[in-house]
């Protein structure tokens, strides 16, 4: 029986709709907004977060949410079939958006469905899945800014000594900065952001940065280069440490790509929980090593992809560190690795409180 199939039969009934906005000014200087959705029935409550990456889009969803998801009140049904009911709603009110960004909205939705029917039925998602959780290794995703220093590493570690890191690259890596990355330790996944495209297009491919980079940091995952051309020929003697993330939206994605070493399985990328669970499977059964990824989220989001991530790859590079490392300097909520399952259960269970929300 694949994972979904453990929980798409899970009756879950909603009766209310709540929406409330959250927002913080990251490390790197820009505010990221993002909404949680409450759902409520029984006596329980479900939680999920829309991830939409335009801050206008998210306040629109703050004003527009509950007309848009009214058809959802009374709605009473399996998981599976509640979740493909939602095709029937138009989340942006007939707005041209990005793809990605309706992947986005989709999934903060299913997982608050997900999260009411684990409530109503007395569990939670490692019971439902018969999967135990085990305490969650992260890292810290940063740039180096222009020019790159590995300064921000060392203030890090000073305050978290051995946190490891995920550096996104730049072809102002000399081999300098890769020497005194080396010394340093600690850079477990490189992002090369070859398949970004719009406001977060990422840098040209590189050939000789590409190879430099592999060669110089020789433990590090190498993510998302660009899979054709002179980069991708500089990088044929390091395949076997080479990621996908970004392109990945679905099997078929997947399996149009070059064979990676591993997949940055980031859960709200891929809009359905069917086709989550469906990619999991297949990592699973194919021997595909994974580690999970998250999209700056502020809210139950986080915690929900450092649960799965208790169960499928606790002790990979993680890209889910606290939400309080997305700030300059981390807040005070910031802990060192591992994060205990118990607490992660305590902390959804947190987001669940509707006091705060915005019914409108």
């Amino acid at each position: 029986m694949g994972l979904w199939e453990r929980l798409t039969e899970l009756p879950v009934a909603v009766e209310e709709v709540a929406l409330e906005g959250l927002r913080l000014r990251t490390r790197s200087g820009w505010e990221r907004r993002s909404t949680i959705v409450r759902l409520q029935g029984r006596g329980r409550t479900g939680v999920g977060e829309d991830l939409t990456w335009s801050a206008e889009e998210q306040e629109r969803f703050l004003e527009e949410g509950m007309q848009v998801l009214a058809p959802l009140r009374g709605a009473a049904a399996p998981l599976g079939a509640l979740c493909e009911e939602l095709d029937a709603l138009d989340l942006y009110g007939g707005r041209p958006v990005a793809h990605n960004d309706r992947d986005l909205r989709r999934y903060g939705l299913e997982s608050a469905l997900l999260d009411l029917a684990l409530e109503q039925n007395g569990l939670d998602l490692p019971r439902a899945l018969g999967m135990p959780p085990r305490p969650v290794c992260f890292v810290v995703s940063l740039g180096l800014g222009s020019p790159p220093s590995e300064a921000p590493l060392h203030s890090l570690r000073e305050r978290f000594p051995g946190l490891g890191f995920k550096l996104d690259w730049a072809p102002s890596w000399d081999e300098a900065l890769l020497q005194e990355l080396a010394e340093l330790g600690g850079v477990e996944v490189v992002d090369f952001k070859g398949h970004y495209r719009g406001g977060f297009e990422g840098p040209p491919p590189d050939p000789q940065g590409y190879r430099r980079t592999a060669e110089l940091l020789p433990g590090a995952i190498l993510e998302d280069p660009v899979a054709e051309g002179p980069a991708w020929e500089a990088l044929a003697p390091f395949r076997s440490r080479v990621a996908w993330d970004a392109p990945v939206h679905s099997l078929e994605d997947l399996r149009a790509l070059p064979q990676p070493a591993f997949l940055n399985l980031k859960p709200s990328r891929f809009g359905r929980l069917e086709e989550l669970f469906r990619v999991v499977d297949h990592a699973r059964s194919s021997g595909l090593p994974t580690y999970g990824g998250g999209q700056f989220e502020l809210g139950p989001g986080r915690i929900q992809a450092q649960i799965l991530a208790a169960l499928l790859h606790p002790e990979a590079a993680n890209d889910l560190s606290p939400v309080a490392f997305h700030e300059e300097p981390p807040g005070p909520a910031a802990a060192a690795p591992p994060l205990q399952p118990a607490g992660l259960l305590a902390s959804l269970a947190a987001f669940r409180n509707p006091a705060g929300a915005r019914p409108r």
